[in-house]
């Protein structure tokens, strides 16, 4: 069976006598990594205990920290990726790689590229379904199979599954571990197991799902956006007040990364708590106003280092710049005690100012827009502020040039001009007259025509040669020589691109913290405490979500603990805020573990390693299984991964399946748990099998408290509460739910006569039947007419008779 385990600590082999050492010989790790549209699939092979690790797909950014992090928790002998990866990861994994002549330097991992087609999706997939793996039994059917294998691999992650194949094809072509075995002997592989990286919390994709941590929404105006997708109503959308595009991004993959480091989560929440400071309101908004002019900065240098600057870049860059300054001025006013505050203070260097002078001396903005291309401000170039005195003397000496040229054209051309246009030169233009209507017509003694262009004849003259020679290409050299300078200014600023990635960096942070701040502001949060025991307490809790859509919530408590049962079964009629309580609990946990005020009075979390819901079914329809499939599915990743650390929530568990089947799972799974003393996890279980209560299937343990929902019940109207309180509610309340949603009453009350005949176990009964008189008289004359028949008549049609009399009439009377 898989299981959750964090990065392995036998990378590095506990002390022995090197005799010993020596016979045991070194565990080997072999590493299979892709990456993809932002996101990381990674997975493992360990000789040690023969087992594969995966780490479910995670994004990641372009400096690929997360990727590195792994690499030396784990310590890989190899790293295996695809030959068509993404040149970021390519370049990554080149440098990780000290591959020389075959041979590893310095203890740093092999590199090996395969080609793409053994990564392929439906390739990796059969690998995995078509490979004999031990711990599979083995009178286990295809299909038993495939659900057995999707409880453990997680095939919802097709980048994770493209690197399982890929590293079983590299296990099976290298031979690791059986090299001197026969050929039909492979590689052992005796499990499939979780890990995460430490301080990581599990979450997985269903959980993201059912508790809205993102929900994506086709836009109305897809025109408007290249994705045709807008955040719906999710914790991402409700806490994203982030002003630049990094914070936005910085904010998701917090989201999709919560930690169980206290003291990183500490140090943002000590962020917060000093911007909620009412002094400290205008300093929030002094800093949300210089966020918005940071810029797409990384890819402003990518164009520098291919020269491909836009004017637009140079304004970006600026601004992002002189807003970086005022961040970090305003952050050596706040208090050092504060980390980011110090760090922003140091990182953001007087490199900045000295990017921001280079730019404000040399680029001359205004001439820039209006010309469309790099501009240098005057008194930067000697050269070029000589060529541009000439281009801006230029007109009034042409004037001059072409009243000499008139006098020496013939009478009948009224008027002419010298004109210059860049990369042709200096032209004599004349208007194009009556007579001149061929080619023929046009040539002039003295002048060498050029071209015909709105009724107007342009030449060359020895004259305009003579400028050609004298003044040459103005803009062309002009153009070129800022080009130069701009290639210089762009090493000079990519030199110290250091300090541009360090605003980026930090600035996402800054904007994040303080997004949550707004949020926090807005909605009356408090700070969360974080334990070391394990423990999840909520006060006067609330749902962030729905607290935005309802008029009025009311808030619900939470305490799980080692003494205040850590398996909650929680009861009562639908609609009456199960779902909403279970969804509740994992949303205020997941904001404590991303470092956010929580909404809720007091809150204090212990050290949550990872949630595991079974909320809502969703589809599979490339495995074609059953809702209750599914929900088998779900909850089998949670028995098998969970630990004491754990938070795992499920909701109506058993449904598309019989209820006694269903029934008997869910009491077997709970005494699972139940068996596992206080190193159980925290569980919280709504369901409507009264009969878990009623017949008494669970034991009696402190480790279970039983919770409902608060209900009143005023005559023939059903009041909810939407508290939760101890106890157990042994009646659905079926009828009023039906009421509520508008079911005809006639059909309520057939409802509850059936309810009631079952309870009592007394036979049913169909109101629709007719009497039997009735039916009686029905049979005497069907058999009358069949007996006035003539069955030696040619002509009677005896299958008619039974098709129009007898099977109607049977069918009545039945």
């Amino acid at each position: 069976m898989s299981s959750t385990a964090t990065l392995p600590t036998h990378c590095q082999p506990p002390p022995m006598p090197l005799s010993e050492y020596d016979d045991e010989g070194q565990t080997e790790i072999y590493m299979c990594v892709l990456w993809f549209a932002g996101e990381l699939g990674i997975t493992y092979y360990d000789t040690e205990d023969c087992s594969i690790y995966f780490m479910s797909g995670i994004p990641d950014n372009e400096d690929l920290k997360l990727l590195h992090k792994v690499i030396d928790e784990v310590l890989p002998q190899c790293i295996l990726s695809s030959a068509k990866q993404d040149h970021t990861l390519a370049k990554f994994l080149n440098n990780v790689s000290a591959t020389v002549g075959g041979k590893q330097e310095n203890g740093k991992p092999e590199v090996v590229f395969y080609p793409n087609t053994d990564f392929g999706l439906e390739v990796s997939k059969q690998r995995i379904l078509s490979k004999q793996f031990p711990f599979i039994p083995s009178h286990m059917t295809a299909a038993e199979k495939i659900l057995y294998l999707s409880s453990i691999v997680p095939f919802e992650s097709p980048l994770v599954i493209r690197a399982i194949g890929g590293l079983l094809k590299f296990l099976d072509r290298r031979r690791v571990g059986v090299e001197l075995e026969d050929g039909d002997v492979g590689v052992p592989i005796l499990a499939f197991k979780k890990f995460v990286l430490t301080d990581i919390v599990h979450v997985d994709q269903d959980t993201y799902c059912v508790l809205q941590i993102f929900k994506s929404e086709i836009h109305p105006s897809v025109y408007k956006h290249a994705s045709g997708k807008k955040e719906g109503l999710s914790l991402y959308g409700v806490l994203n007040h982030c002003r630049c595009k990094w914070g936005e991004k910085l904010m998701r993959l917090w989201l999709m990364r919560p930690t169980r480091n206290v003291t990183e989560l500490n140090k943002r929440l000590d962020v917060i708590e000093f911007f909620l400071l009412a002094r400290n309101h205008e300093t929030v908004l002094t800093l949300q106003e210089c966020l918005k002019n940071i810029k797409n900065v990384p890819m402003i240098l990518r164009r520098m280092a291919l020269s491909n600057t836009k004017v637009s870049d140079w304004q970006a860059l600026y601004k992002t710049v002189y807003s970086a300054i005022c961040l970090r001025d305003t952050c050596r006013s706040l208090p050092s005690t504060i980390e980011l505050f110090q760090t922003i203070s140091q990182v953001f260097t007087d490199d900045l100012h000295y990017i921001a002078s280079l730019i404000s001396k040399v680029v001359d903005f205004e001439a820039s827009v209006s010309e469309n291309h790099f501009s240098v401000r005057p008194h930067v170039d000697p050269i070029i502020d000589e060529k541009k005195r000439k281009l801006i003397g230029l007109s009034d000496f042409l004037t001059d040039v072409a009243r000499k040229e008139l006098q020496d054209l013939d009478n009948r051309i009224p008027s002419c001009s010298v004109i210059y246009i860049p990369l042709i030169g200096f032209l004599l233009s004349i208007p194009q007259l009556p007579t001149m209507v061929d080619k023929s017509d046009f040539e002039i003694e003295g002048l060498d025509f050029m071209f015909l262009s709105e009724e107007k004849l342009h030449y060359r003259s020895t004259r305009t040669k003579e400028l050609d020679s004298i003044l040459g290409d103005l803009h062309c050299e002009i153009r070129d020589q800022e080009t130069l300078l701009m290639y210089q200014l762009q090493t000079k600023i990519l030199e110290k691109s250091t300090v541009l990635n360090n605003v980026i960096e930090y600035v996402a942070h800054l904007d994040v913290l303080l997004s949550l701040t707004v949020m926090a502001r807005e909605n009356g949060y408090t700070r969360p405490r974080f334990s070391h025991s394990q423990i999840i307490r909520i006060k006067d809790g609330r749902h962030p979500l729905m607290e935005l859509c309802a008029k009025t919530f009311v808030p619900n408590s939470v305490h799980s603990s080692e003494t205040s049962g850590r398996i909650k079964i929680l009861t009562g009629p639908n609609s009456s805020g199960k779902s909403i309580y279970l969804k509740q609990v994992g949303l205020i946990t997941y904001m404590a573990l991303i470092g956010s005020y929580v909404p809720a009075a007091e809150a204090e979390i212990g050290a949550v390693d990872g949630i595991y819901t079974r909320i809502h079914s969703r589809e599979s329809v490339s495995l074609g299984l059953s809702t209750f499939m599914i929900d088998l599915n779900q909850v089998a990743k949670a028995v098998n991964n969970a630990t004491e650390r754990s938070l795992v929530l499920i909701d109506e568990f058993g449904k598309g399946t019989n209820t006694m089947d269903g029934l008997s799972l869910l009491a077997a799974v709970l005494r699972h748990w139940i068996r596992q003393g206080t190193q159980c996890p925290h569980i919280f279980v709504a369901t409507n099998f009264h009969s878990l209560i009623q017949l008494r299937l669970l034991p009696d343990t402190h480790l279970v408290q039983y919770l409902t929902m608060d209900t009143h019940q005023d005559g023939d109207e059903l009041v909810f509460f939407y508290q939760i309180k101890e106890g157990v509610s042994m009646v659905s309340h079926a009828a009023n739910i039906a009421a509520l949603a508008g079911m005809p009453p006639q059909v309520i009350a057939r409802g509850v006569e059936v309810s009631e005949l079952l309870r009592n176990g007394e036979p049913i009964r169909r109101i629709d039947h007719s009497s039997k008189e009735k039916q009686l008289e029905s049979c005497k004359s069907l058999v009358d007419r069949f007996l006035s028949l003539n069955l030696d008549d040619p002509q009677l049609d005896l299958k008619e008779f039974m098709n129009q009399e007898v099977l109607p009439s049977a069918s009545s009377i039945l």
